[in-house]
Parts: C-alpha cells; structure tokens; sequence
C-alpha cells in the first residue's frame, strides 16, 4: 500500500506485470508491464514514486505513481529480488538473489554506490529505523546476516537452519523476526555494536 493510503500495488509474478489497485473503489486502475518476475516492491515517503524488483532480469522498475509512466534502474546484478529504502529516500538497497549480494543505489544518480556479498541467494531484507543497519535472509546459504549501510560490510551472520524466507525488524525493541521454510518463526536481538 502506498503511504497515502490510495492505492495497493501487487506484482504479478506469472503475468510479468504489475497491478494499481485503487482502494477506494477496489479497481484495478492500470496494470504496468514489467518483464519477467517482478518481485519486491518499495513506496517513496511522498508517494509519488515505487521500486520494483524484476527478478528475471538485472534491472529495477521505476514507476511515477502520478501518471503510472516506466523508466529503469539497469544493470543493478543478477536476479534483484526485495529492496528497501533507506529512511531518507536517498538509496536503495536489493537482494540480488543469483549474485549472493546486496546492492545499494543512489537515487540521485540511478547508479550502484555499492555491493557486498552476504550469503547463497539472498532473498528478503529489512532495514533498521534509523537506516543504520540491513538484515538478510540467505536461502541456500541458511543464514541471517548483518549489513551497516554507511559502510556496506557483514558485520555479523549468523546459522539459521531452516530455510529463512522472510525477515522484519521490530522498531520498538530491535529484534529482528525470521519466518522459515519450515513453518518456523525465530527472533533474534541484535547484540552487536555498529561501531
């Protein structure tokens, strides 16, 4: 759902698209041809512009939420799969499922800044209220690792047997919550200093 609470914004993995839904009248108001998998979707604070993963390509969908016009992020990595943005809308941050990395983009310049390698198909991401820190989620490699944005190194990784898929970060107590292919949820506290 896009900040301002008026439209819900569904990637279709089959279709190669992705859907405008208008909450008000619970239509879909445009439907936006992307390629193949479009995957992870991220919403600018002021609503005007969303991210989205194309997982079967190398490359980002930049999508004006005011008249619904395609422009690209290319040539991030191999298989970009969930992005974030950072808390002030100035970069953001993709798994990149068949690199084992995660890359960080400046939006000023549409260009890479950064990448590091994290673990085996990285697949969901979170990001620390105040921007300071990324979590991962590593599918194959089966682990969770810490990234400080400022400096984009792993500062921590831990084993997480069970196929972790998903990840959220807690505001209110830091704790970052795994759910696993197994039908498991795990919540770890961030102990570690991004000194």
């Amino acid at each position: 759902m896009t900040p301002d609470d008026k439209y819900v914004l569904v990637t279709n993995w089959c279709s190669f698209d992705m859907s405008v839904v208008d909450i008000e009248t619970a239509e879909v108001i445009a439907t936006i041809p992307l390629g193949r998998h479009p995957r992870g979707i991220a919403v600018s604070a002021n609503a005007f512009t969303a991210y989205a993963a194309v997982m079967g390509s190398r490359d980002i969908a930049v999508i004006d939420l005011e008249n619904f016009a395609l422009d690209w992020i290319k040539g991030v990595g191999t298989s970009p799969r969930h992005i974030v943005l950072d808390p002030d809308g100035r970069y953001l941050y993709a798994t990149l499922n068949g690199d084992g990395r995660v890359v960080k983009i400046d939006l000023a310049t549409r260009k890479a800044v950064a990448r590091v390698a994290t673990g085996n198909a990285p697949r969901s991401m979170a990001i620390s209220t105040d921007g300071d820190s990324l979590y991962i989620v590593n599918y194959n490699s089966d682990t969770v690792s810490k990234v400080l944005t400022e400096t984009m190194t792993e500062v921590q990784e831990i084993r997480s047997n069970d196929k972790p898929i998903g990840i959220t970060y807690d505001a209110l107590t830091g704790n970052v919550w795994v759910s696993n292919y197994s039908g498991t949820i795990t919540v770890y506290a961030d102990v570690v200093d991004n000194e």
